[in-house]
């Protein structure tokens, strides 16, 4: 189910929206899913990112992520932790909100270095978003936590459940793609 650039743009506007609703619902999904993890509970969320990006390239990935980062900041409780840690522009102001940024360019960034990718070139375009992800959410978190406490507060916990992530993102991806082939 990996599409290129120019499947993207093959596509009919109305086709890329309804893929792209699809995708941001499912990127709701994944927020409010969290699985027990060691040390922290995490959710899906970047999974799910990195997985829409890494499948159907920057264009919808990104117009996924975005249409998901929207419906959150006018207030729609898509976002993990909402409605109980706020809602709308507040929570994406808030300390996740360099997280929040960060998603974005990790979908055009995976979306752009998965396409025409095997596993191994998808996991390494879905390490480069997760960086992305964490340098966006790092330095924006600093504003809200002491310097001696940011690994702690915003990477510590959750790089193993991220990495974690990557592989079962590929993985899934792969499995599509066989399945696909064998359809066919």
């Amino acid at each position: 189910m990996q599409l290129t650039n120019r499947q993207t743009l093959g596509l009919s506007p109305a086709r890329a929206i309804g893929i792209s609703l699809v995708a941001a619902a499912l990127i709701t999904l994944s927020a409010k899913t969290q699985v027990p993890f060691w040390p922290v509970p995490m959710t899906l969320q970047t999974m799910a990112v990195m997985a829409i990006a890494a499948a159907l390239g920057p264009r919808l990935g990104l117009a996924a992520y975005l249409t998901y980062l929207g419906a959150g900041i006018a207030g729609l409780p898509v976002f993990a932790g909402s409605p109980e840690r706020g809602i709308g522009l507040a929570y994406a102001l808030g300390p996740t909100g360099g997280f929040l940024i960060g998603m974005a360019l990790m979908a055009l960034v995976t979306g752009w270095l998965a396409q025409g990718r095997a596993l191994l070139g998808r996991m390494v375009a879905m390490l480069a978003g997760i960086a992305l992800v964490y340098a966006c959410g790092l330095a924006w978190l600093s504003a809200f936590v002491p310097a001696d406490k940011l690994l702690a507060a915003g990477f510590t916990p959750f790089i193993l459940g991220d990495l974690f992530k990557i592989v079962l993102a590929a993985l899934l991806i792969e499995g599509g793609l066989r399945l696909r082939a064998l359809r066919r």
